[in-house]
């Protein structure tokens, strides 16, 4: 295998869609636009889902892109050879366009044929959907895969837990995958070894989703689908790895660089120091794209993820014994590696720093507080009836996880009164909140496709509305900071510098309920980014379609750029009624809405 960059793959691969007439669309927010299912977009078919279920793309049916997405469900792994919680994922759609013929032979050119990635032909194998009493064995693809090259003792049948994508409530939208893997060379660890083995003799190197099927009711049979889709996904950073016959993805030039910054500012060895080299590097990269996406550090939502990502990497600097301005060395590597890909302002710098001070404060809470638990000798010994002189387990990891205040720092303020830390205890409570997070962090990411109801589409709808009259009450300077939509209400982030009186308040709702009284029809026209935004249209998200954008407009009211779900009138919406107004973070106000059903 020949080496190739980070910037060779991404243009390779716009390359090889585009001679197979994709259009390339650039890379959607970390942000999702309107879906209450998810904190971040973490996979690349999130920003499609209207177009996958039958909307009409304005860029075609034919897509190609690189999405950064961000998953923290397996934070606690980061360090390892492979763990990250910001990665990019390549992908090529076909929104009721071509289908598992031409996919196979293309997948397959771009693995093997020399101007790509000239893979080795006959170690390429690949799976496919075993079938069920749900949906029929897939001998469609397995087929076009013998059509290219592949034999048939190198394609298995698996079951639906390898080879079918579907939602998380069992309804919708699905169907069967195709997986590719490389064989490694390693001798077979069973006589019923295969891609599904982890045993490292096949490496998943990509992945055809092919949404042929939709279910109507839990537990009902396949259907065929009315459009059908092919949704393609590549990890760019696991097949760069790969490709370069890297041992982990820190090897990389996404991040070895980097790794060398912390060294010469820390002045210790990356061998000795591993783990924390890799955490202090992967977390600042992240929080440095979070930040970029206007995510600013707060105590709940996307801003406590950031929080925790930046507080990870302070306490892994500051046992490195880095300087402070290593962050500030850290986000100008990655500024300067993502330039011309995504923007990253000097602002990103400055709100990381301020974290990091604020960080340092809240250590000496943390201080603070572990002298309240402490008390004298005396108390702690009767007070937590503790035995053989041990501090207990659960407010250490109190201390770690709600002031951010380091396990080593307890241990030694414990040792200097005579007790040490219970590890065993600390251990379970860590076990316990990692379980915790991680089931939260399922229910939040378990979507891939948003809610697209009558109920999440009259919200997005209200959205726009409340944006039209925040700008007629507070300026034309208002923007949207943010937006979550579920079934049940509209959350909304907007740049304000005060709280909102109940006179403004009112004043709002009773602008958003005079256009819903008036009943408006929500038209939609198809037009290019420029000539939306010579009309004037309000573009917050205006980077998400490339070239081409949809322009929604409600009469006089609200001209908006934008690709979710809408009503058809505003009408439809009944009433609208504000439920709270509050702080989102440092200048930027948080309303919660409810529409009348």
């Amino acid at each position: 295998m020949r080496k190739i960059s980070y910037h060779e793959l991404r243009k390779m691969w716009f390359d090889f869609y585009q001679a197979h007439q994709h259009c390339v669309i650039p890379s959607a927010s970390l942000v999702p636009e309107n879906d209450g299912s998810v904190l971040f977009t973490t996979a690349g078919m999130q920003p499609l889902v209207p177009f996958l279920l039958g909307e009409k793309h304005p860029s075609g049916k034919r897509l190609c892109d690189i999405q950064k997405c961000v998953r923290t469900g397996d934070i606690d792994e980061v360090g390892d050879e492979s763990h990250l919680t910001f990665f990019e994922m390549m992908g090529n759609w076909s929104l009721g366009d071509y289908f598992k013929k031409e996919k196979v032979a293309w997948s397959y050119d771009f693995l093997t044929n020399p101007q790509y990635l000239g893979l080795e032909k006959d170690r390429i194998a690949v799976t496919a959907f075993e079938g069920d009493e749900v949906a029929p064995r897939d001998t469609e693809v397995a087929q076009y895969w013998q059509e290219v090259g592949i034999p048939e003792n190198r394609i298995w049948f698996l079951p639906k837990s390898e080879n079918w994508w579907q939602l998380a409530t069992g309804t919708g939208p699905c169907g069967p995958d195709s997986e590719m893997f490389y064989d490694t060379g390693k001798a077979p660890c069973s006589p019923e070894c295969n891609p599904s083995c982890s045993c490292g003799k096949y490496i998943e190197i990509g992945n055809d989703v092919y949404m042929q099927y939709v279910i109507h009711e839990k537990g009902g049979k396949a259907m065929p689908a009315k459009q059908r889709n092919v949704d393609t996904g590549m990890g760019l950073e696991r097949l760069l790895c790969f490709i370069n016959g890297y041992k982990n993805v820190y090897e990389s030039e996404a991040f070895a660089p980097a790794i060398k910054i912390v060294a010469e500012d820390c002045g210790l060895k990356y061998e000795d120091w591993t783990k924390s080299f890799r955490v202090l590097v992967e977390h600042t990269r992240t929080a440095t794209m979070i930040l970029s996406d206007g995510v600013l550090p707060s105590p709940n939502g996307q801003g406590y993820v950031l929080r925790r990502l930046i507080r990870r990497a302070v306490r892994e600097a500051n046992g490195l014994g880095c300087s402070r301005d290593v962050y500030v060395k850290l986000i100008q590597f990655y500024r300067d590696f993502f330039k011309g890909i995504y923007q990253i302002d000097e602002s990103v710098t400055k709100n990381y720093l301020d974290e990091v001070d604020k960080f340092s404060k809240t250590i000496e809470l943390g201080k603070k507080e572990f002298w309240k638990i402490m008390g004298s000798s005396v108390r702690l010994k009767d007070y937590f009836k503790v035995k053989d002189n041990k501090f207990p387990g659960d407010k250490a990891f109190m201390l770690y996880e709600t002031y951010g205040y380091p396990i080593e720092l307890t241990q030694e303020l414990v040792k200097e009164q005579g007790f040490e830390v219970d590890m065993a205890g600390f251990e379970v409570a860590r076990k316990k909140h990692s379980e915790l997070s991680h089931t939260a962090s399922a229910g939040m990411f378990k979507g891939g496709l948003a809610d697209t109801s009558n109920e999440t589409a009259h919200l997005h709808t209200a959205t726009h509305l409340l944006l039209a009259g925040l700008k007629k009450l507070l300026g034309s300077g208002v923007h949207q900071k943010g937006s979550n939509i579920t079934p049940e209400r509209l959350r909304f982030d907007f740049n304000c510098d005060h709280k909102l009186t109940p006179e403004e308040i009112q004043f709002l709702e009773k602008f958003v309920n005079d256009a819903i009284q008036r009943k408006i029809p929500v038209t939609m026209k198809e037009m290019s980014l420029k000539e939306a935004q010579a009309m004037g249209a309000e573009g917050s998200f205006a980077n998400k379609y490339g070239e081409m954008v949809k322009v929604y407009q409600m009469g006089d009211v609200s001209m908006e750029i934008c690709g979710g779900p809408h009503a058809q009138n505003t009408g439809d919406l009944v009433s609208f009624k504000i439920v709270k107004e509050e702080s989102s973070s440092a200048g930027v106000r948080r309303i919660k809405a409810v529409i009348k059903k």
